[in-house]
Order: C-alpha cells, then structure tokens, then sequence
C-alpha cells in the first residue's frame, strides 16, 4: 500500500497532539517551576505545529 500526502499529514498530525498531551503531562507533574514552564512552553510549540498540520490537511483534502 501506497501512502499519499494526505496520509502523512494526518500521522504527523497525530503524532504531533500526542506530543502536546505528553508534554502538557509532564508539565503538570513537574514540582520544578522552570521545568513545569519548559514543558508547558513546549507543548505551545507542538501545538502551533499541529495546528499547521491541520491547516494543510484541510488545504490539500481535496486532492
């Protein structure tokens, strides 16, 4: 089986919000408030990240 674009913008897109979910986790159980922030920021990150996933899956669903 072939994969498509589509199909990897949708793995990396789930690949992506699983990290957003673990990192906000690990940010949660951190008692180190610089570590809780770096976490927390690093989640951001993937979540703007999933967020143009996302953009281009809806740019390209009509191939």
């Amino acid at each position: 089986m072939e994969f498509t674009s589509q199909d990897y913008l949708k793995k990396a897109l789930l690949d992506t919000q699983e990290r957003v979910r673990d990192f906000m986790h690990f940010s949660q159980k951190m008692e180190d408030e610089k570590l809780r922030d770096f976490f927390r920021s690093y989640a951001d990150s993937e979540a703007v990240q999933a967020r143009h996933l996302h953009d281009f899956i809806i740019e390209n669903s009509s191939e």
